[in-house]
């Protein structure tokens, strides 16, 4: 039932698509320029092959940008991939080549999935000051320019349509300048200097905006900390709140069985470390209710409180059990005092691992016949 679920879910949703944009951006490399030869060839004209393979690779990577959305659980980009589906499924199959078929496969396998996780992508897009105005630029720039030269354009040699001017706005703002397309007239060359001047702005704008996301995330890694992204991705994972010596072995087995689990500290040299090797960390108090909100203890499998402060951690199981009544707790107590204390507070199961080491080395030294394991007397000790 787990596994089914994990099969459906948001990650998945982000996955197919990310394939799917990159087979799209292949295959139509692999296409433009080429007729090839398929099933439908026969039906389908090269010139639409080819036009097929160019706007393939465009809407491949226009649906690259829609997964930087999804994984942001940006409700927006949920639509455009259900729009942009489609739309590789009908190129795939106008390509009509072998190598397309993949694409074709994945993009309406995708489609369903997608449409099921609509629940794990509700956020708003939510633009920065720099980025809202990176957008602004770049489209005033282009409209701009375009307008412009095409009023212009009995002073341009090459301008005659207003796809002219657009291509000379692209390839001027770019500072790319082919020659093909030339001021004839003072005033032409002073708008052409003011597009250059312009164009060469917004776009260092816009890279900023880019990038900063980009760095932003790189300096969460190195401090310990789990990007917004990851963060409205989470679900069915495991909480461990705390860290300390008695959560060392917890990390490894949930590791080791490849549960997907966050670990909530307040301490930054842990959270640095842990992240270190690729551990799930948030910094912040796990017995404070902001940061259990932020690690999404509403979708949370279970939660394991283990470290060496039984005080701490009865707040901490408090704080869990008022959040999330029906949640699995499962602590560990440093002293066996404590265990009913830590019950009352909230845990499903207490475990001493002191009282559990203690039995077992009585029970080896009298040399029992049937020598119990580890099992048996753990059970026997969450039973009481």
């Amino acid at each position: 039932m787990v596994r089914g679920r994990r099969l459906v879910s948001g990650r998945a949703a982000v996955t197919l698509t990310t394939v799917v944009a990159v087979l799209s951006v292949i295959t139509g490399i692999a296409n433009i320029g080429v007729t090839t030869v398929g099933p439908l060839d026969p039906y389908v004209p090269g010139y639409a092959q080819q036009l097929a393979g160019f706007t393939g690779t465009l809407t491949g990577f226009l649906m690259l940008g829609a997964v930087l959305g999804l994984r942001r659980g940006q409700r927006a980009a949920w639509y455009a991939v259900l729009v942009l589906l489609p739309v590789t499924a009908a190129q795939g199959i106008i390509q009509s080549s072998s190598v397309s078929y993949p694409l074709v496969a994945l993009s309406v396998l995708s489609i369903p999935v997608v449409a099921a996780n609509r629940r794990h992508f509700s956020n708003r897009v939510g633009l920065t000051t720099t980025q809202m105005a990176a957008a602004i630029a770049l489209t005033g720039v282009q409209a701009y320019g375009t307008v412009g030269s095409y009023i212009l354009r009995e002073e341009f040699n090459g301008v005659n349509t207003m796809l002219d001017a657009f291509y000379f706005t692209i390839v001027t703002a770019t500072t790319v300048g082919y020659g093909d397309v030339s001021p004839t007239s003072q005033e032409a060359r002073l708008f052409g200097m003011s597009v250059v001047v312009f164009g060469a702005a917004s776009f260092a704008v816009a890279l900023g905006s880019l990038l900063g996301p980009a760095i932003e995330a790189r300096l969460s890694h190195a401090l310990g900390k789990m990007t917004d992204s990851q963060l409205e991705l989470l679900e069915d994972h495991v909480l461990v709140l705390g860290y300390g010596e008695l959560t060392e072995p917890i990390l490894t087995e949930l590791h080791d069985a490849g549960s997907e689990f966050v670990v909530v500290t307040g301490d930054q040299e842990h959270a640095a470390a842990l992240s270190d090797r690729d551990y799930n960390v948030f910094t912040g108090d796990p017995s404070d209710e902001e940061p259990l909100h932020r690690v999404r203890i509403e979708d949370a499998r279970a939660i394991v409180v283990a470290t060496n402060d039984d005080a701490e951690d009865a707040l901490t199981i408090l704080t869990a059990r008022e959040l999330r009544p029906d949640v699995r707790i499962v602590a560990a107590a440093t002293d066996r005092e404590n265990v009913r204390k830590l019950r009352r507070a909230g845990a499903d199961d207490v475990i001493s691992p002191a009282s559990i080491g203690g039995r077992l080395l009585v029970r080896s030294a009298f040399e029992e016949t049937e020598e119990p394991s580890a099992e048996d007397v753990l059970d026997e000790f969450v039973g009481e």
